[in-house]
């Protein structure tokens, strides 16, 4: 499996949230129909600073070889991060009577990474044939 394009992927993918975090918290809160104060913005821009700087940690590291062994901090990081986050996306949405599109595809887009990262947890990289 080509580990580029899956770090590369979720770097995007988490770069894309934290800009959207940073810029647009009032409209991300509103959206979200949570109370706009002054400390819900500074929570989600610092939420913003932390998907940042994991995007950027993927996107550093997306030349790198990576699974089993292999820079097993950044993948048990990003197992950690997105399959808890899938789990807890997936009980919300089943909790929620009518959830909204914006979540389930977050949802379907968490489970995506974490089962991707759990399979370069488990597996060793490809030997490159000479």
């Amino acid at each position: 499996m080509n580990t580029k394009i899956i770090m590369t992927s979720s770097a995007l993918f988490l770069a894309a949230i934290g800009i959207s975090l940073s810029f647009l918290p009032n409209e991300l809160a509103s959206y979200l129909e949570t109370e706009v104060t002054s400390v819900t913005v500074l929570c989600l821009q610092l939420l913003s600073t932390l998907y940042m700087g994991f995007g950027l940690v993927n996107w550093m590291a997306k030349g790198s070889i990576i699974g089993g062994i292999y820079n097993r901090p950044i993948v048990m990081g990003n197992l950690m991060h997105f399959g808890v986050g899938a789990v807890v996306l997936f009980k919300m949405t089943i909790r929620s009577e009518a959830p909204s599109t914006f979540i389930i595809v977050l949802t379907a887009v968490y489970g995506i990474f974490a089962m991707l990262f759990l399979y370069l947890f488990r597996n060793n990289p490809a030997k490159v044939a000479a």
